[in-house]
């Protein structure tokens, strides 16, 4: 289970607005490696929310998804 204080990490470090860029996702339904998305939260369980490019919302998971923050907000 992760920590309070790691979820309010999460979404200090990934707030709302922020661009990412998919590096690794173990998961048949994942975008393509490379692909860009746009943050929309980080919910309880610290999953982070994204709204993908190519219209996927899949969720990142913490410490087994792999993403790159390539800016801080639209």
């Amino acid at each position: 289970m992760i920590s309070k204080e790691m979820i309010k990490t999460l979404k200090e470090v990934y707030p709302d607005g922020t661009r990412i860029k998919l590096i690794k996702m173990d998961d048949i339904q994942a975008p393509p490696k490379g692909t860009l998305g746009t943050v929309y939260g980080v919910d309880s369980i610290g999953s982070i929310l994204v709204k993908w490019d190519n219209g996927s919302t899949l969720n990142v998971i913490f410490k087994e998804d792999i993403i790159e923050k390539i800016s801080d907000k639209d």
